[in-house]
């Protein structure tokens, strides 16, 4: 057991989904070809005047209030100077002092006390350095600064987590809530949500922290555990050894699973923070937070809790369709809306579904080629014994290739089972007539010889026959 334990905390910066830049009329649509997408106001000309995106701010908010942040009667803007080359006015508008947004908290599983937040505050995004794939790459660094401007939210969350695996969840959670407000478009890939991870380790039982380091810019739930684990066991190693911990940030390599000195971890200080002089105070006003309020989506928590109450789903159910599935409650509930039982959708769900997208690498049910309601159908022919479920999942096949109805393919190709006790009777008997081992078996009580027998039945039939039928047919005949 090791002596020391992690302190977390996170910093994550998510991307609002607006058509426009948070001061300018550009476009912030990912793709463009480089720097087309930029004007006088995001390149930092001098003269260009910042204009507050209204829509940003009332993603923003939105946010904040899911979250259960009180929203600030005024926040202030601020001049955060820095000099990189992909920031083209040697500073960042942010928020310092005065955020949008404090308090609130991230819920986590069951049994586990939520994340509290520091803050949430409004900023806007840098240019984009590339140092490779273009002429000259090895010797010189291009800039794009179609992302210069882009409108973007920090949260920031106290250090009370304990373990990478908690950061990654608790990471998790923040863009399932972000994704259901509609504030953020969840895709990491395209730098829509970026974690930086602030890691400290400290002795156990210890009240003070210990130095942090800070891992920047990690776009992935895998990559935020491994790189924390790995800083966490990297300090620990340092100061096991008598060594110190240096504030510092770094970087993670996915390729090695290691993270690496980027520069020396600036301080608020450092960066000279004064007011914007050209934007001027924001103050959300009150009616306009309770409209926001009224018009809120059902978050992720509340709507787990109600798949339970009302189709009598458990909670790892439940939690499979809101958290796993990227769309799965909605889908869940247009399939029992057009009359499939609930157990059963849920059952289809996880299983035949899950499935498929787990060879397509992907948990999007948008991805999903079988309508809902075409889904309902086959699962009701399923559940009232027009087919057999292991036919059920061979019409499932056929429907996910083809895009045809349940009800189409099982006409086309005969695929209805065989209730009929007549039709079937004659099968039954020459089943038993040429098992008469597994007769005296289970006559002799042996029952389990029963599964063997209805089998060669289901086998006879092609797999058409009706299970329960037969298993009535041959319980009648063997205790005759």
């Amino acid at each position: 057991m090791s002596a020391f334990e992690p302190v977390i905390g996170l910093e994550v910066h998510a991307q609002l989904s607006t058509a426009t830049k948070i001061f300018c009329g550009c476009a912030t649509a990912f793709g463009a070809p480089p720097n087309t997408e930029v004007c006088p106001v995001c390149l930092g000309l001098p003269g260009a005047l910042p204009v507050l995106n209204r829509r940003a701010v009332e993603l923003a908010v939105r946010v904040a209030l899911a979250l259960g942040s009180a929203i600030q009667p005024r926040s202030v803007f601020a001049r955060k100077n820095y000099f990189y080359p992909d920031l083209p006015k040697g500073y960042q508008i942010s928020q310092y002092e005065l955020p949008l947004a404090r308090g609130g908290a991230i819920p986590m599983p069951a049994g586990q006390e939520a994340i509290r937040l520091t803050r949430i505050h409004m900023e806007e995004d840098a240019g984009k350095s590339l140092h490779h794939g273009l002429p000259d790459s090895a010797r010189t660094t291009s800039l794009d600064f179609n992302r210069s401007g882009v409108p973007l939210i920090e949260i920031v969350t106290e250090p009370e987590l304990r373990s990478a695996a908690d950061a990654a969840e608790c990471f998790s959670r923040l863009r399932e809530i972000l994704v259901a407000v509609g504030a953020n478009d969840g895709n990491m890939e395209e730098g829509s949500l970026r974690c930086d991870a602030n890691v400290s380790v400290r002795p156990v039982g210890s009240a003070t922290l210990g130095t942090k380091t800070e891992i920047k810019n990690v776009n992935s739930f895998r990559y935020v555990q491994k790189a924390i684990a790995y800083e966490i066991d990297r300090q620990i190693d340092v100061l096991s050894r008598g060594g110190h911990v240096h504030q510092e940030t770094r970087l993670f390599d996915s390729e090695t699973g290691e993270t690496t000195p980027m520069r020396g971890k600036e301080e608020a200080h450092d960066y000279r923070y004064f007011p914007e002089p050209d934007l001027p105070p924001l103050d959300v006003p009150e009616a306009w937070i309770a409209e926001i309020r009224t018009a809120l989506p059902e978050l992720p928590e509340a709507r787990k809790e109600r798949l339970v109450a009302a189709h009598g789903l458990g909670e790892y159910d439940a939690d499979l369709l809101v958290r796993l599935l990227d769309g799965g409650a909605d889908y869940f509930e247009a399939v029992v809306g057009a009359g499939a039982p609930a157990k059963a959708a849920s059952n289809w769900m996880q299983g035949e579904i899950r499935r498929r997208l787990k060879d397509l690498g992907e948990d999007d049910m948008a991805r999903v080629p079988v309508p809902a309601d075409a889904l309902a159908e086959l699962i009701v022919a399923a559940e009232r014994g027009v087919i057999s479920s292991t036919v059920a999942k061979d019409v499932f096949d056929k429907m996910w290739t083809t895009g045809q109805r349940a009800q189409a393919i099982i006409d086309a190709e005969g695929l209805a089972q065989i209730a009929d006790s007549a039709a079937l009777a004659a099968l039954a008997d020459d089943v038993l007539a040429r098992h008469p081992d597994a007769v005296a078996q289970y006559r002799a009580g042996r029952t389990n010889t029963l599964g063997f027998l209805v089998g060669q039945v289901m086998k006879a039939s092609g797999g058409k026959a009706n299970p329960k039928v037969v298993t009535d047919l041959l319980k009648q005949r063997l205790s005759a």
